[in-house]
């Protein structure tokens, strides 16, 4: 089954094609966003499942206030050189998970995992 829709935030072109292309396959729609405020508008619109955000454009504060402006949306961050500290202050601040940028697939599993338990459960 597929999930609606996902928005991204990559200060890396290259890390945010890759992600879209792979993302596309999980969602219906995928819409990448130039800036945070983009990324709010788009969320917004468009109701996302699942936000990937990229630690090197927004803040803490942004992932914070992400979480608080789209209750029940995952927030997944991820960083180029994402490490245990990182993860700990991210989830501190309600992320869902904060992966390395180089990890597609985890940030793939991490994106989807919340609705597939949801499934899971209700069968």
């Amino acid at each position: 089954m597929q999930h609606t829709n996902i928005v991204l935030l990559q200060s890396d072109p290259n890390t945010a094609q890759t992600l879209a292309a792979l993302l596309a396959n999980s969602f219906h729609s995928v819409y990448v966003a130039n800036s945070i405020n983009e990324l709010r508008y788009a969320a917004a619109k468009h109701r996302p499942d699942a936000i990937v955000l990229d630690l090197e454009s927004a803040s803490l504060a942004d992932v914070e206030a992400l979480k608080r402006e789209f209750a029940g949306v995952r927030v997944i961050c991820n960083h180029r050189v994402a490490d245990e500290e990182m993860w700990t202050r991210t989830l501190s601040v309600g992320a869902d998970d904060c992966c390395p940028s180089s990890d597609t697939r985890g940030i793939l599993s991490s994106a989807v995992r919340e609705n597939r338990l949801s499934n899971h459960m209700a069968a």
